[in-house]
C-alpha cells in the first residue's frame, strides 16, 4: 500500500489553500476504509498501533492521533491492556448512544428496556421523499417498519411512548421482517450490525413540536390535541451513506429529551 502524501500546501502562491489533509487524517481515512470493508468487524481487534504504523509507513504518533479521533467518534473503542476494538452497539456504553429520551427521574434502569409492539413491517415502494433521503432511486424497494415503544409506569404498567416509523433501503436489508426484529433482545442498531452488516456510525436528527392526529393520539393513548415531539432521524454507515430513515413521536409527560454536548 502507498504511503499518505505527507504534502501539505501547494505551490500556487502565498493565499494557496491546502492540497491535502493532514497526514493523520489520511491515516483516519484509510482505517475507515478497512472498517467499511469489513476487514475488522464489530468486536474484534485491530492492529496496534506499531502495525499500523509499520503497515501506512508512518510514525506511532500519527496513528495514535487518528485512532483517538476514531474512538471520540465512538467507531473504535480502547481497553487498557487489551488492545483497540471495533465498537458495536451490542456494548453498553455505545447501545444508549442514539438514545435521547429519558424518564424525568433520570433513571434508565427503573423502567427497564422497551417493550416493542410491531405494528407493520413490509417490503414496498419508496416514494421520492424517501428515495431521495436516503440515496436511492424512486419506487425502489424499500421496508418500512412501524412500531410502539412501551415503558413501565411508575405503578409498573407499561405506557405507549414512542411511535416509530423506520424506511430502510430494501437490499440491504432483505429478509428483515417483525418476527426477527421482536425476537431479537438487543437494540434495533445492534440487530442491523450483528444479522445484516449495517453498522450505523452517526446520525441527524431534527425535533419539532407537533399534534397528533387521531389514529396517532389512539395508538399512544393521549387525548387530540396532546402536544408531541416530533423527531425525524437519518441514520448513516461508514462513508456518510444513509441507512435508516426514522421518524418518531414521542410522548414527554413522563420523559425528557436529553442531549449531551461536548
Amino acid at each position: 500500500m502507498p504511503a499518505p502524501s505527507s504534502d501539505s500546501t501547494t505551490d500556487t502562491g502565498p493565499l494557496a489553500t491546502p492540497a491535502f489533509s493532514p497526514l493523520y487524517q489520511q491515516i483516519k481515512a484509510l482505517i475507515l476504509q478497512s472498517l467499511q470493508a469489513g476487514e475488522w468487524k464489530p468486536g474484534e481487534l485491530i492492529p496496534s498501533e506499531i502495525e499500523l504504523a509499520g503497515r501506512y509507513r508512518v510514525s506511532q504518533g500519527t496513528v495514535r492521533k487518528a485512532v483517538d479521533e476514531l474512538a471520540g467518534d465512538n467507531l473504535l473503542v480502547r481497553r487498557q491492556g487489551r488492545g483497540t476494538f471495533v465498537a458495536t452497539h451490542t456494548e453498553q456504553h455505545v447501545r444508549y448512544r442514539f438514545l435521547k429520551l429519558v424518564p424525568d427521574d433520570g433513571d434508565l434502569n427503573r423502567e427497564g428496556p422497551a417493550q416493542r409492539r410491531f405494528l407493520e413491517c413490509r417490503r414496498t415502494r419508496a416514494s421520492a421523499e424517501i428515495a431521495r433521503t436516503l440515496g436511492l432511486r424512486s419506487s425502489d424497494a424499500v421496508m418500512q417498519v412501524r412500531r410502539v415503544l412501551s415503558f413501565a409506569g411508575q405503578d409498573g404498567a407499561q405506557v405507549p411512548t414512542i411511535l416509530e416509523d423506520l424506511w430502510l433501503p430494501g437490499g440491504p436489508f432483505k429478509g428483515l421482517t417483525a418476527e426477527r426484529m421482536a425476537s431479537f433482545r438487543g437494540p434495533t442498531y445492534a440487530l442491523f450490525e450483528t444479522e445484516f452488516g449495517v453498522r450505523m456510525v452517526r446520525a441527524e436528527e431534527k425535533i419539532r413540536a407537533v399534534l397528533p392526529d387521531a389514529e396517532q393520539a389512539d395508538i399512544l393513548q393521549v387525548p387530540a390535541g396532546t402536544p408531541l415531539l416530533s423527531v425525524e432521524r437519518v441514520a448513516y454507515t461508514y462513508n456518510d451513506t444513509p441507512m435508516e430513515l426514522r421518524r418518531g413521536l414521542y410522548r414527554t409527560d413522563t420523559h425528557h429529551y436529553r442531549n449531551d454536548l461536548s
